[in-house]
């Protein structure tokens, strides 16, 4: 899997590309000081992930991350934690803060190769199909799987893919993360953002940000705080309806 790197502190850099020559499997190819040299560099060649600082001059990371091919995942790098909701605005897969410790950047990796073989994968004929009591079934991987509301804990938008997580695997499927939530039973499953959808029965704790579900932390956007506390949290968690 071939990355880069983009932030226009040398330093950081420098720490980052420290933390990829220790990961196996993972080529750097470039590493940039601006966003405008990295949209030069990717114009002419494909790259699997980029490592992307957010507050850099000029273009930020947040526009530029809204510019990239869609087959090209992001992790997003930044000393502030503040930004973290608006990096999964734009489909990021993680978001690290600096100073970044090797575990976490080893997570995040983890993470990134495991979707990237995901959507590597023949998603041509992907789709939910036949939604029927409490299940459907869903094509991926040339297969057709059987998933029970139940046994989901929750959906991820991912480009132009959602990922279905369960105890026990993730199914990828081609179909936008609005389509999919129209189809599912809004009693069990709430949308926290833009890029999540929550089976509210597996929520193990949250706070005004983020939900929980077993090692998961699932981001609630602002634009979804309101709806997700007065129609789930109040209504249906806290019985209060």
């Amino acid at each position: 899997m071939n990355c880069m790197i983009v932030d226009d502190e040398p330093l950081a850099r420098e720490a980052i590309q420290s933390l990829v020559s220790k990961i196996k499997d993972l080529h750097l190819l470039g590493s940039f000081s601006s966003a405008n040299a990295a949209a030069a560099y990717l114009a002419d060649n494909s790259v699997d992930l980029i490592f992307l600082d957010i507050q850099m001059p000029g273009t930020n990371g947040i526009d530029f991350a809204k510019t990239i091919p869609q087959h090209t995942l992001v992790i997003f790098t930044t000393a502030f934690s503040e930004f973290a909701l608006d990096s999964y605005e734009v489909d990021a897969l993680d978001y690290l803060i600096k100073p970044v410790r090797l575990e976490r950047f080893q997570k995040a990796v983890e993470k990134a190769q495991s979707y990237f073989k995901l959507l590597a994968m023949d998603h041509s004929r992907s789709n939910i199909e036949g939604i029927a009591g409490d299940y459907f079934f869903v094509r991926a991987d040339r297969k057709t799987f059987k998933i029970y509301f139940k046994d989901i804990l929750f959906i991820e938008g991912l480009k132009d893919y959602v990922v279905l997580h369960t105890a026990e695997r993730k199914i990828i499927t081609a179909m936008n993360i609005k389509t999919i939530h129209e189809q599912l039973p809004h009693s069990l499953f709430a949308r926290t953002g833009k890029s999540y959808i929550i089976n509210v029965q597996h929520i193990d704790s949250f706070d005004n940000n983020t939900v929980f579900i077993q090692e998961n932390e699932i981001p609630i956007g602002d634009v979804y705080r309101g709806y997700f506390f007065d129609e789930y949290v109040v209504k249906k968690l806290l019985g209060r309806g």
